[in-house]
């Protein structure tokens, strides 16, 4: 039965993209990570932003 669940939910998941960008903070100039998930078309968009 369990299996029946998943498989139905993965049929009607949509693909989706984890991006990581590295950002330097102003006052203390250390790095910070900052991560989003997304859909694949959107990772160009956000990499470019400050």
């Amino acid at each position: 039965m369990a299996k029946k669940t998943v498989a139905t939910l993965q049929g009607a998941s949509k693909k989706l993209t984890k991006a990581i960008k590295m950002v330097k903070s102003p006052k203390t100039g250390a790095y910070t990570f900052v991560e989003a998930v997304m859909a694949p078309e959107l990772v160009d968009e956000f990499l470019k932003k400050k």
